[in-house]
C-alpha cells in the first residue's frame, strides 16, 4: 500500500467519523422535542418527496432563482458519480478506474459533469452578486446579518473551489493522456477540459502537470469532505433534511389547526356535553402550548433545521410586508439556535444546567432535567408572535414544506392559556367569546337567531 493510499484512507476515516458524530448531535437535538405520530397515505408522501424535495416543484414559482438553483443542484448530483470514482481510485491506488471499462459512456458522463459544473459555476457567481451586490430585500433582513450572510457566501465560495478542482484535475489529465498514455487512460474529448487543459498546461514539465492533476484531485475530495462536515452548522443541512421533512409534512388542509383535547373537554363540560361524573374537577390542568423546544414536537424542530433561509416565507408574510417585526424565517432560525444551544449545553454535562429538583435528587444532566433559566421567549419576542395573522402564506411559500405557523401558535397558546397573558387589545375578544360565544361584544347570545327561527317554525 502506497503512502498516498494510507493518507487517503486516514483522511476519509477522520472526515466521516467527525461527520457521523456531528450528524448524530443534530438528530439528538431534533428528538429533544415531544413525540408526534406522523403516518398514513404513503403514496401521497412519496409523491411529495419526488415532486417537491427531489423535483423542486415549489421553486419554479420564481423561475430565475429556480433555474440557477437547479443548475447547482443537478451538478451536485452528477458530480457524485465522479466522486465514486475518486473514492475507488484513492482506496485501491488506481487512476480513472471506470475509463477503460465504460469507453464512450465514460466520456458522456464526464462531459455531462463538466457542462453541468460550468453552468453551476455561472449560477454561483450570479448568486454571489444577488446576495452581495443586488441587495435582494429578503437577503438583507435583520436576521440575515453576521453568520447567516457569511454562511451563504462560504458555501458559494466552496462551490467555486469544487468546480476549480474538477477542471484542474480533468484539464491536467487530458494533457497527461498525451504525455504518458500508459498510466493515464483516454477519456475521449471533454467539452471544457480538452480545450482548457492544453491551453493552460501544454509545454509544462510532466511532473508539474502531474502535480496540478493531483492538486485538483485532492481539492475536489477535500471540498466534498469539508462540505460534509460543514453541513451540521449550516443552513445547507436542508440538502439532507429536505427529503424526510417533506415526507413527514402535514397532508391535511392548511387551515386545520391542531386540536387541544384538554381545552375541548373543558368546553364540553361547560356546555354540558360531558356527564358531570366523567369530569375530574380536581385534575391539574397541564401547561398549554410551548415555552421551550421541549414543548414543541420533533417535527417542529426538524422544520427549523431544514430551513434553507431563502426568505420566501418572510417575503410573502403580510405582517412583515406592513413593517411589523414578524419574520417567519427568523422564528425558525431562533428555534434552531435554541435547540443547538441546548444540545451544546447537554454535551458539557455541566451540573449548572440541572434543574433545582434534579440537583436535589443528585441527578446527572439529561434532557428531562435540563434548565438553564432560558426559553424560546428569550429568542422570540411576544411582539413577533402577536403580529402573525395565521394566514398560512409562509407555509404555502416554503419550498420544502416547512410550517412556521405551528410553533407561533404553540407559543401564543402558552402565553394566553398558561400565563394568562397577551396583548390588552385581545382581552375584550376573549371576554366576549367566554360570555356570548362571539368575538364581537353583542348584547345577545350568538345563537339567538337560531333559537328564534326554531320558535317560529314550531
Amino acid at each position: 500500500m502506497s503512502i498516498g493510499q494510507i493518507i487517503f484512507i486516514l483522511v476519509i476515516v477522520v472526515a466521516f467519523s467527525i461527520a457521523i458524530r456531528n450528524f448524530s448531535k443534530i438528530r439528538r437535538n431534533i428528538l429533544l422535542g415531544k413525540d408526534e405520530e406522523i403516518s398514513g397515505n404513503e403514496g401521497k408522501r412519496w409523491k411529495n418527496v419526488l415532486l417537491i424535495a427531489f423535483g423542486q416543484k415549489k421553486m419554479i414559482k420564481r423561475w430565475i432563482p429556480a433555474v440557477l438553483h437547479l443548475s447547482i443542484y443537478v451538478a451536485f448530483l452528477f458530480t457524485q458519480i465522479e466522486l465514486i470514482e475518486i473514492m475507488i481510485d484513492g482506496f485501491f491506488g488506481v487512476h480513472r478506474f471506470f475509463a477503460p471499462y465504460l469507453g464512450g459512456l465514460y466520456t458522456l458522463i464526464i462531459s455531462s459533469i463538466e457542462i453541468l459544473s460550468f453552468a453551476a459555476l455561472v449560477a454561483t457567481f450570479i448568486f454571489l452578486a444577488r446576495r452581495n451586490l443586488l441587495k435582494i430585500p429578503r437577503f438583507i433582513m435583520p436576521e440575515m446579518g453576521g453568520w447567516p450572510k457569511l454562511d451563504g457566501n462560504l458555501i458559494l465560495l466552496g462551490e467555486i473551489a469544487l468546480v476549480t478542482g474538477i477542471f484542474m484535475m480533468n484539464g491536467a489529465d487530458v494533457v497527461l493522456q498525451k504525455m504518458d498514455p500508459q498510466h493515464y487512460p483516454a477519456t475521449g474529448f471533454l467539452p471544457i477540459s480538452s480545450v482548457l487543459g492544453p491551453m493552460l498546461f501544454d509545454g509544462l514539465d510532466i511532473n508539474i502537470v502531474k502535480a496540478i492533476e493531483r492538486i485538483g484531485w485532492w481539492l475536489h475530495l477535500i471540498v466534498v469532505l469539508g462540505f460534509l462536515n460543514y453541513l451540521p452548522i449550516s443552513k445547507h443541512l436542508h440538502i439532507f433534511l429536505a427529503f424526510p421533512n417533506v415526507w413527514y409534512s402535514k397532508l391535511t388542509s392548511r387551515g386545520e389547526i391542531e386540536n387541544m383535547p384538554e381545552i375541548m373537554n373543558e368546553v364540553k363540560s361547560m356546555m354540558g356535553l360531558i356527564p358531570e361524573q366523567e369530569v375530574d374537577m380536581e385534575a391539574e390542568l397541564p401547561e398549554f402550548g410551548a415555552k421551550d423546544i421541549f414543548d414543541l414536537s420533533w417535527k417542529n424542530i426538524m422544520d427549523a433545521y431544514s430551513c434553507t433561509e431563502c426568505g420566501r416565507c418572510s417575503a410573502v408574510c403580510p405582517a412583515n410586508l406592513t413593517g411589523k417585526k414578524l419574520s417567519p424565517r427568523k422564528i425558525l432560525m431562533d428555534i434552531r439556535d435554541r435547540a443547538t444551544e441546548v444540545g451544546r449545553n447537554l454535551d458539557t454535562g455541566g451540573l449548572k444546567f440541572v434543574s433545582e429538583e434534579g440537583r436535589a435528587k443528585n441527578e446527572q444532566l439529561t434532557a428531562k432535567n435540563y434548565d438553564d433559566g432560558k426559553n424560546l421567549f428569550d429568542y422570540i419576542t411576544r411582539e413577533e408572535l402577536h403580529a402573525c395573522t395565521t394566514c398560512n402564506a409562509c407555509v404555502e411559500a416554503c419550498p420544502v414544506t416547512i410550517n412556521p405557523l405551528e410553533p407561533i401558535l404553540k407559543m401564543r397558546r402558552y402565553e394566553v392559556l398558561t400565563e394568562s397573558a397577551g396583548p390588552s387589545d385581545w382581552l375584550p375578544m376573549f371576554t366576549s367569546i367566554e360570555n356570548s360565544g362571539s368575538v364581537w361584544q353583542v348584547p345577545e347570545d350568538r345563537d339567538k337567531w337560531a333559537k328564534d327561527l326554531l320558535e317560529e317554525n314550531q
